[in-house]
């Protein structure tokens, strides 16, 4: 195992399970070989550190014989955290793992099948070996790196990537949209999203954002104008984002439109070959708003021009592909104009004012390769690139009438 410190600590060496007996077990069980032998097995660090906060992930790189003859394969294997601290915190208890499985094994391969037979031939997800929840929480995938498909570091996605990346999202919104009407039972389980995990809202870096934000408001000449409305979002901000992420469940709206969210469109949670896109980790997909993946893609995914000058470029780019979708696989009702969208994005502001305050300044520190955004949450705020981003966010918002009904309340 590797000694390097980009890695994970986590990560740094093989759980004792992750042994030969149980790789031959697995492969002997997805090849259907009993005679099959396994000859070598080499393990290291699955990803960076950083790429992912929710799980341990180790790469596999196996070579084994069935009367076929001699196999290589790369495997990625994702599984529970066993050591204590943050990611153990937010996983233990959570439906994460159950979510996965239930996304490669019947969710996503339906949603393929629709979309072949409207003929969209379109590859949502990597082939999922194994997967078990029981005696221990893995996953086992086809890794996607020999295939030449890497996750962007140190820099941001083209703009050929984010149509990639937003097509995808969209024929997988406009499949599930359908589906919702139709089958609505194939999405019961899938319920879970990020404000769900357990101790999630209770992290500092959750019950700061909105703090550290108004203090960095107060100290600019240019920004504290915006203060007022903030302010008045104290004590509150944090349930109004959880309750729009829960919304399908919990407060139905009858003119909204609802769609299986990814739930964490992050653009660690992508993988490119060239413009080719490939979707990952899907512990946190749950039915919810249309507008929210696309919310979260805009603060987490997008650089700040595509935040900025490109966003109602790419806001009609998904529509389109939304829309054409929708008619393709025969679904009868009326996709969202942009200005629907739009009013649908103020419409659950709460969300974006939660990633705007707290997500955003992490976003824009990990770039600049902070090694633990976490700990620099203070210095985030005072960030010149965050804070003229900031600016420019604002005066948009209100001139689109984001504080507009907050007036009076104030």
């Amino acid at each position: 195992m590797s000694t390097n410190q980009n890695y994970n600590p986590d990560e740094l060496e093989a759980l004792e399970w992750l042994n030969t007996p149980f790789f031959t077990e697995v492969l002997i069980q997805y090849e259907n070989a009993p005679d099959l032998k396994l000859n070598d097995l080499k393990l290291s660090p699955a990803s960076a550190q950083g790429d992912h906060y929710a799980s341990v992930m180790f790469r596999a790189t196996v070579e084994y014989s069935t009367v076929e003859g001699n196999i290589f394969k790369s495997l990625i294997v994702k599984t529970m955290p066993e050591q204590g601290g943050l990611k153990k915190r937010l996983v233990d208890d959570s439906h994460m793992f159950q979510t996965e499985i239930a996304m490669y094994t019947e969710v996503l391969p339906k949603f393929e099948a629709i979309l072949r037979d409207a003929g969209e031939e379109c590859t949502l997800f990597v082939p999922c070996l194994y997967h078990s929840l029981k005696p221990r929480k893995v996953m086992i995938l086809e890794d996607l790196v020999p295939q030449g498909y890497q996750v962007i570091r140190n820099r941001s996605a083209t703009l050929d990537e984010l149509r990639s990346a937003l097509e995808k999202l969209a024929k997988w919104h406009a499949v599930s949209h359908k589906l919702l009407k139709e089958q609505p039972a194939l999405f019961k389980e899938l319920q879970y999203n990020i404000s769900t995990l357990p101790n999630f809202l209770n992290q500092s870096f959750i019950t700061n954002g909105l703090p550290n934000f108004i203090y960095m408001l107060d100290e600019s000449e240019g920004l504290k104008k915006y203060k007022r409305y903030f302010e008045a979002m104290r004590g509150n901000l944090i349930q109004q984002w959880a309750d729009t992420l829960g919304e399908y469940r919990n407060s139905p709206q009858k003119n909204s439109y609802y769609v299986l969210c990814h739930g964490d469109f992050h653009i660690r949670n992508l993988m490119f070959n060239n413009s080719s896109c490939m979707l990952l980790d899907f512990q946190l997909s749950h039915v919810g708003p249309l507008v929210n993946d696309f919310l979260y893609a805009m603060y987490m995914l997008f650089s700040a021009d595509d935040r900025g000058m490109r966003r109602d470029e790419l806001i009609s780019y998904y529509l389109e592909v939304f829309a054409n979708t929708l008619k393709k696989i025969g679904y009868r009702g009326i996709a969202p104009s942009f200005d629907e969208f739009q009013r649908q994005m103020i419409e659950k502001r709460h969300h974006e004012f939660l990633l705007l305050t707290t997500f955003l300044p992490m976003q824009i520190a990990a770039r600049k390769n902070a090694v633990d955004p976490f700990r620099r949450r203070t210095s985030m705020y005072k960030d010149m690139d965050y804070q003229e981003e900031v600016a420019y966010l604002l005066e948009r918002m209100n001139n689109l009438g984001y504080f507009k009904d907050m007036q009076n309340s104030i």
